[in-house]
């Protein structure tokens, strides 16, 4: 018996539970209908509340900045969020040194998005994204695994960067909490766009 052979002898019982879930994400896959987000395309107007007590537009740039980036994260119950949005807050002041304002999202409630990272966050955090909004940005939406985890659709990680005419930049989504653009390499990416002398368009509008 060859390795494969072994290995896959000792994971019928696994693949039995994979065969049913992938059963299972078929019949909810029946009942979903999600549109990706193009790039170069209007962002949605999302208004939401945000935990510093007033409300934001998630695309529309404040402070003075001329283009937003919105990172969407899944929720309190995420420790890979907590660490991304710390690595996302160390470096607001080099984004905004770019004109660029920045924005987490998620679709927690109040009292979660209240606590998430401690409440120590210098960045806006808006909240209460609905799962309609999830969809119109095109984001993957994970039910969750038990009561424990959340008590709602949540948000699988979303990274958008929009220009100074309202249109999707930069879009970059994700199915799993592991995989995210690393932030450093966005604000290298900005940097390079936002030099005039580059002349840099949108990529990835090919039709």
């Amino acid at each position: 018996m060859t390795i494969c052979e072994t290995t896959a002898s000792s994971n019928r019982p696994v693949n039995s539970r994979l065969s049913s879930s992938v059963a299972k994400n078929q019949r909810i896959q029946e009942n979903m209908s999600t549109t990706k987000l193009a790039a170069g395309s209007s962002f949605p107007e999302i208004l939401l509340p945000l935990v510093q007590g007033s409300k934001a537009t998630l695309g529309s740039p404040e402070g003075g900045c001329d283009w937003k980036m919105v990172v969407v994260y899944r929720g309190k119950h995420c420790p890979r969020c907590t660490k991304y949005l710390a690595q996302l807050d160390a470096l607001k002041d080099q984004f905004h040194d770019l004109s660029v304002d920045v924005l987490a999202v998620s679709g927690d409630p109040k009292e979660k998005a209240e606590r998430q990272n401690d409440g120590a966050l210098g960045i806006p955090v808006a909240y209460g994204l609905s799962v309609e909004q999830m969809q119109s940005l095109g984001l993957y939406i994970s039910h969750p695994r038990s009561p424990e985890e959340t008590d709602r659709p949540f948000p699988e990680p979303g990274l958008f960067v929009v220009n100074a005419e309202g249109m999707a930049q930069v879009v970059d989504i994700s199915n799993a909490p592991f995989s995210r653009p690393d932030l450093d390499q966005v604000l290298s990416g900005l940097r390079f766009i936002r030099d005039p002398e580059n002349n840099y368009p949108v990529r990835g509008t090919y039709v």
